[in-house]
């Protein structure tokens, strides 16, 4: 189960021809993000585990699950943005029902991540599940 949003995501990954495409455009969708609040980078919202900064905000309002994040690595924010396509907008139970690996392996990303990005992408899908699970 995911977001319309991250269907959509699937849909123009399938257009692209190549992984240099695919990375460009994850780029691409992180540069399109709005950054994220000075006021909002502080402990409490930088996600341990990931070889860049990242920092995570995540909220709930009216049942739906939604954040904001920032990265200073250009393909981390571009991950953040695929993340967010990915949750926002799900109801936290829906959220916890993500299967993220499973969904993000349709794009091929774990075959084109290194390593510390991929452990990087598994911490932001905990803290994710761990704001929704408190819900």
């Amino acid at each position: 189960m995911s977001s319309a949003a991250f269907e959509d995501l699937v849909d123009d990954f399938q257009f692209l021809e190549d992984w240099e495409a695919r990375y460009a455009y994850v780029i691409e969708l992180g540069k399109a993000m709005a950054p994220l609040e000075e006021a909002l980078k502080v402990p409490a919202t930088k996600v341990e585990g990931c070889a860049s900064q990242v920092w995570l905000h995540p909220k709930i309002e009216a049942g739906v699950f939604s954040f904001e994040g920032e990265s200073d690595a250009m393909i981390v924010r571009g991950l953040v943005a695929v993340l967010r396509k990915l949750y926002n907008g799900l109801e936290p139970g829906a959220v916890l029902a993500v299967d993220a690996q499973g969904e993000l392996g349709r794009l091929g990303l774990q075959d084109h991540l290194s390593a510390q990005r991929s452990n990087g992408v598994r911490a932001m899908i905990e803290r994710i599940r761990a704001v929704a699970a408190q819900a």
